[in-house]
């Protein structure tokens, strides 16, 4: 049966659901009037038409709060305060995460009414007031000096590739020796694994077979004991014929005939006289493992030798943040190097240190020290499969429980740490004046000086490296009591804090007395303080995991629960319907305990919602609050742009500023009674560091916690749990060896080295979007009567005119191709529907080696699964470019939901 196109049906784009009383029904709110369709809360006020019969648009959500947006609220008398729960306030200034430690605290426990279980958790309903008319400009407000306009247009300028590029002058990353008539990293290789089988790609192993179970016994973690069992079954080894019968044979094979590029682990002893004990250190040497990784032909493409200077615009106004080489230390260092040295290739050190636990029970951890350099794109860095990240050490765990008095033990804990830092990173110190000859991936022999410049950890690991008392800034010496003031000092005098340290061979007194003059701890030669080019207190970076993410929104979260009450928060959350990537906290957030950084995420993309129309108690009005919770938001997300500009570091100052601003709120609630906190000072270095190391994601700790999965975690589930740092080494360096062994299969079997996407400094890769489905759809046929009943798609005849009408004549446009699409026949009068569709976006940053970014809508109606559950329905909207769209906001979009 033929479909004629049937005259336009209203396109219905949003479910009409029968309201959910457990949910809240805004047709039978206790107070309001049932015949009234006023809307309930300011953010549904949108688009309603007020008693003079004037317009009002916008939303809570923008910068210009005033008073009149807050029917109800006024300053005034506030006499004593309490909270949603008439609680007097919460005064957590106390709070011993707020000195900088305690990322994994629990939030402190507050009394929590008995609510009747008739309820549901849910609060008294406040008393129905309609909304006040909400003002047409909302722009960023009297108090602001950004433009209204002015965040879109810097947002642009980070989605285009750079005007200019310049490029450091002289023989920067100059080459010694080319790659003409020299072997390049993976012909190297090829002569070790092949002298006697030539034509095997396999070898040694003498198969694809042999090969493969090879790799499945190393990479997927059986255990030997499993493997041994395996290949022990009568007859397999020979019907497989594989060249080993059990993991010792394969052991063999891997370590006598499988080379490596990377070096082994060495084992040296510390010896602690306080304590009259010894401790062991597993390292490797870090020239063998920077030379690694600057000659590993898989970053051949990829690695910068010189830094550079981007510019989206020709008049060199906006300069451009992203890879390391884009900052100002490198091009500073370059020049420093240069006068001394001319023709050096610097290699960017990035070291990052943090310890783990191993097991839940008797307390054993580890304390790994991870390392990279900063030639390689931080797109690469990033990405444990790309393995550009060296475990360089394990650090002893010992808490020295010997030395009874708490001040000597703490001391000798650091000085420990940095002796065997100093030990492991000590042949940096010539190398880094004088430079190394290291040969490339493809060949090419630079003269490089290895420079360490970034240090990644979290607050604890900062002031241990830094040799800043506990509760002070890493960087700068802004007293404990102004921390909170929103304004930043310039960094620690190096050369004053080096004198100091220079008179650790003079009395001991004397020593503490111009370390504490300093305002610095007594340590004894820590192991930065003889490394050329480097300044300590310019190598800490900002760390959004711990000091945002764990720290300023965990501490944030917090407050708003104590300013509006448990109860309320939490019932808001259990009321909020599916989102697209909006995590449902079905049980509140107000009990939630150990928070991990991912559900801190997860909270971020509803607070704002969550709080926007609250009521403060004793009448204050919520305008600061919900400006502070929104500049700190923005603070939160500007931070991590993968590419800044001068404009977009304008605004993220701008967000802090705003913050500073209007943060008093909760000391008028009497939640706070001040802001003195490392974790909320430091975000006053911000933008600093990004001009100097590039964007935030080039020493995000959360690559180091990731780390601990392949390198801690799973090694040492390998071991039998005693002696284990040996057998973690070891088992280690054989999982390198078939991680290298299976890229030079493919670069073998390829026929060269394999092709990646062009580098930061190449030309611009071309993206289109693409569209996934399953291998089948998600229902049988459905007609189109049953699709517009189920799934509401009313016009959905017409939809598909629309869309068949340009592929059957291409040259139609205008009114003939309307009335084209209105003559169409549909011969079938059924579809099958997909509930799932994957797609790809296209990077922001093309230009950048930056992937895709992958996406997923849901349509799915409501059904009743097999355990006889109501499963609510999902319609997931969807922003449709028509054509006319621009790189970053929502104009030329259309929202299409189904």
């Amino acid at each position: 049966m033929a479909h004629r196109r049937v005259p336009l049906l209203p396109s219905l784009h949003i479910d009409a659901q029968e309201p959910d009383a457990e949910r809240g029904n805004p047709q039978e709110h206790p107070t309001g009037p049932p015949e009234s369709n006023v809307p309930s809360s300011p953010i549904a006020a949108q688009d309603h038409t007020g008693q003079d019969g004037d317009i009002f648009s916008g939303d809570f959500f923008g910068d210009d709060y005033r008073e009149e947006d807050f029917p109800g609220w006024h300053e005034g008398d506030r006499g004593p305060v309490h909270n949603a729960s008439g609680r007097q306030g919460v005064d957590n200034s106390e709070d011993s995460d707020d000195d900088g430690e305690g990322n994994d605290e629990e939030v402190p426990p507050r009394d929590r009414p008995d609510v009747a279980s008739d309820r549901r958790w849910e609060p008294e309903p406040a008393p129905y007031a309609p909304p006040s008319p909400m003002l047409e400009d909302f722009g960023l407000g009297d108090d602001d000096d950004l433009d209204p306009n002015f965040r879109s247009t810097a947002d642009g300028t980070t989605s285009r590739a750079p005007a200019v590029v310049i490029k450091f002058g002289g023989a920067a990353g100059k080459i010694y020796e080319g790659a003409h008539g020299r072997r390049t990293g993976y012909d190297t290789y090829s002569a070790s694994v092949e002298s006697n089988t030539p034509i095997n790609p396999y070898a040694p192993f003498t198969s694809r077979m042999d090969w493969e179970i090879a790799r499945w016994a190393k990479l997927q973690g059986p255990g030997s004991t499993s493997v041994s069992s395996l290949l022990g079954i009568d007859n397999l080894s020979e019907r497989l014929a594989l060249s080993y019968k059990n993991s010792v044979q394969l052991n063999q094979i891997i370590d006598t005939h499988l080379p490596t590029r990377r070096p082994r682990f060495r084992r040296e002893e510390i010896v602690v006289e306080a304590a009259q004990e010894s401790f062991d250190i597993y390292f490797r040497d870090v020239l063998d493992c920077v030379k690694a990784l600057f000659g590993d032909p898989e970053f051949a493409p990829h690695l910068v030798f010189a830094p550079e200077k981007h510019f989206a615009d020709e008049e060199h106004k906006e300069r451009l943040y992203h890879d390391m080489h884009t900052g100002r230390w490198w091009w500073a260092t370059q020049e420093a190097v240069e006068r001394n040295t001319p023709g050096a290739t610097i290699v960017p050190i990035i070291i990052s240190s943090d310890k783990t636990q191993l097991t839940l029970f008797r307390n054993k951890s580890a304390y790994p020290v991870y390392m990279t350099i900063g030639n390689i794109p931080k797109d690469i860095r990033r990405k444990p499969s790309r393995q550009a990240q060296i475990l360089l050490a394990y650090l002893p765990t010992t808490r020295l429980q010997s030395i009874p008095n708490d001040a000597s033990r703490r001391r000798t804990l650091a000085n420990l740490f940095h002796a065997a830092m100093g030990q492991i990173l000590q042949p940096l110190e010539k190398a880094g004046r004088e430079g190394v000859q290291m040969t490339s991936g493809s060949g090419e022999v630079r003269r490089c000086h290895p420079i360490y410049a970034i240090f990644v950890g979290d607050y604890p690991e900062q002031v241990l490296v830094t040799c800043v008392k506990y509760g002070d800034c890493p960087v700068c010496p802004t007293p404990r009591d102004e921390l909170g003031s929103g304004t930043p000092e310039p960094l620690r005098g190096l050369d004053s804090i080096l004198d100091a340290l220079g008179k650790a061979d003079e009395h001991p007194s004397v020593f503490a007395k111009a370390c504490l003059d300093a305002g610095i701890k007594p340590v004894y030669h820590p192991f930065w303080q003889h490394l050329p080019y480097v300044n300590i207190y310019r190598s800490i970076t900002p760390d959004i995991l711990h000091q945002l993410y764990q720290g300023l929104i965990k501490h944030l979260v917090a407050w708003l629960i104590s300013a509006f009450g448990d109860a309320e928060i939490d019932a808001r959350c259990r009321r909020m319907p599916p989102s697209h990537h909006a995590r449902l906290f079905s049980k509140g957030i107000s009990s939630l305990s150990r928070v991990t950084g991912q559900e801190h995420r997860d909270m971020c993309r509803i607070l704002l919602g969550l709080i926007v129309d609250l009521r403060l108690p004793g009448g204050q009005s919520p305008l600061r609050l919900v400006r502070c919770v929104r500049a700190l938001l923005d603070f939160l997300y500007l931070a991590q742009y993968k590419v800044h500009s001068t404009e977009t570091l304008k605004l993220l100052k701008d967000a802090r500023t705003r913050f500073h601003a209007n943060k008093s709120i909760f000391i008028d609630l009497g939640i706070r009674t001040h802001f003195n906190f490392p974790k909320l000072h430091f975000a006053d270095h911000y933008e600093d560091l990004i001009e100097a190391f590039g964007t935030t994601d080039n020493y995000n700790t959360q690559t180091t916690e990731r780390l601990h999965i392949d390198f801690v975690k799973d090694a040492y589930e390998a071991t039998n749990h005693k002696d284990e740092y040996v057998q973690m080494t070891i088992w280690l360096e054989r999982k390198e060896k078939i991680l290298l062994h299976e890229r030079y299969i493919r670069w073998r079997l390829a026929g060269s080295l394999p092709g990646h996407l062009s580098g930061p400094s190449g030309s611009a890769v071309e993206h289109f979007p693409h569209i996934r489905l399953t291998k089948r759809p998600s229902t049988k046929l459905l007609s189109f009567d049953d699709i517009a009943k189920t799934y509401g798609a009313v016009d959905i005849i017409n939809a598909l005119c629309d869309f068949i009408a340009p592929y059957r004549d291409p040259l139609l446009t205008g009114t003939r191709l309307q009335h084209a699409a209105a003559d169409l026949r549909l011969p079938f009068n059924a579809l099958a529907l997909y509930h799932k569709i994957r797609f790809s976006v296209p990077s922001p940053q093309p230009w950048l080696e930056a992937e895709d970014v992958y996406d997923v809508a849901h349509v799915r109606p409501g059904y009743t699964d097999s355990q006889d559950r109501d499963i609510e329905s999902r319609f997931d909207a969807v922003l449709v470019n028509l054509g006319v769209g621009g790189d970053v906001g929502v104009k030329g979009m259309c929202c299409r939901i189904r």
